[in-house]
């Protein structure tokens, strides 16, 4: 293996490695996409969202979004920062599914289960690169093959991330299976802080979640396949109100998958607003999944990030719009199975302002 490393601050990173379903090398690069007052870096390892920089209310721009300072980071991450994670995103019980008759087992890369696609899913391969205009938008591509982490078919996969005028964010995500129904469940793991990425907590951030229900978990965060009301729980922020006002109620903090209201399909729901009142910075976020997972970095402790930061407990907010989490061993869940001939669609459009 030849690499090059240099800083993720650099324009270009060049970074050969060979691969091993590759018999040539690919490069691993950065990527900038700006306008107005809105920045946005990413790498091709993993369709990473390395940066994100935003003005707050005086102007001042700050990193919002925790990571690296080298793809080395990345690659050596447990935590996804920022990854686009598949084939399927989440959880998958007991490391196997059914379909069509035939038993599939995955990847067990979380004790006896699958999570986010396996030991090496999408967010730890080369990407390649369709497209990339640095005033509007990149499009990364991946050919996922039969059997890959235990995953039935070949599937062609493709991420946009497109600047929408000066402050909105577009992230498409599509694939096609090309010989074989497979399950495809995509998610962007991006972990947010609106003061900047290396101030601390995110428990004074303010969140509303237009959402009523939730998927309940056991021990291990698998769903046990009941949809619940979230009224009257720790899980209520239909309100506005901050996160750590009812964290300590929870074992550890946040992470569950909640069913957005309305009706998924082609039309874009509200599903979530942060704010965050020191810098007045909001994020508004939308999609067409039916669920999203919110995710309090519970488990994370002491990751060093960018500019030495020391990330801990609570230090990033995950949103990751979603099918339901183990979908393909819950059949009262939305069908996350998309056969030959038909396409995946996952939209997130993001709204931030600062006042």
């Amino acid at each position: 293996m030849v690499k090059k490393q240099l800083s993720v601050g650099v324009s270009v990173m060049v970074l050969l490695l060979c691969c091993v379903n590759y018999s040539l090398c690919k490069e691993i690069q950065t990527y900038k996409l700006t306008r107005g007052n809105l920045s946005v870096t990413f790498t091709n390892y993993g369709a990473v969202m390395t940066s994100l920089l935003l003005p707050d209310r005086h102007g001042k721009q700050d990193d919002v979004v925790l990571g690296f300072d080298t793809v080395d980071g990345y690659k050596n991450d447990t935590t996804y920062f920022g990854a686009i994670v598949g084939r399927v995103a989440n959880r998958i019980g007991d490391a196997e599914f059914e379909l069509n008759g035939q038993t599939y087992k995955t990847d067990p890369n979380e004790g006896h289960n699958t999570l986010h696609g396996g030991t090496k899913g999408f967010s730890d391969v080369i990407w390649s690169v369709e497209k990339y205009v640095p005033t509007s938008h990149i499009t990364f591509k991946y050919d996922s093959f039969d059997g890959e982490e235990g995953f039935p078919g070949d599937v062609t996969v493709k991420v946009t991330y497109m600047l929408i005028g000066e402050n909105k964010l577009a992230v498409k995500m599509e694939a096609k299976p090309l010989n074989k129904p497979t399950p495809i469940n995509l998610a962007l793991h991006t972990y947010w802080n609106l003061h900047s990425h290396n101030s601390g907590d995110i428990l004074s951030h303010k969140i509303q979640l237009l959402a009523g229900k939730i998927t309940p978990v056991d021990e291990k965060l698998i769903p046990t396949g009941e949809i619940s009301s979230i009224d009257g729980t720790p899980y209520d922020f239909l309100e506005p109100r901050e996160i750590g006002s009812r964290i300590k109620e929870l074992p550890g903090g946040y992470d569950i998958n909640y069913v957005i209201d309305g009706i998924a399909g082609k039309h874009l729901r509200k599903t979530a607003v942060v704010s965050e009142g020191v810098t007045g910075r909001k994020m508004e976020l939308w999609t067409n999944q039916p669920g999203v997972q919110f995710y309090t970095s519970n488990m994370m402790t002491r990751v060093v990030g960018k500019g030495k930061a020391v990330y801990e407990k609570y230090g990033g907010l995950c949103l990751e719009t979603q099918g339901f989490p183990d979908s393909v061993n819950h059949k009262n869940f939305p069908s996350q199975i998309v056969n030959p001939g038909d396409s995946y669609l996952h939209v997130m459009l993001f709204r931030f302002t600062a006042h």
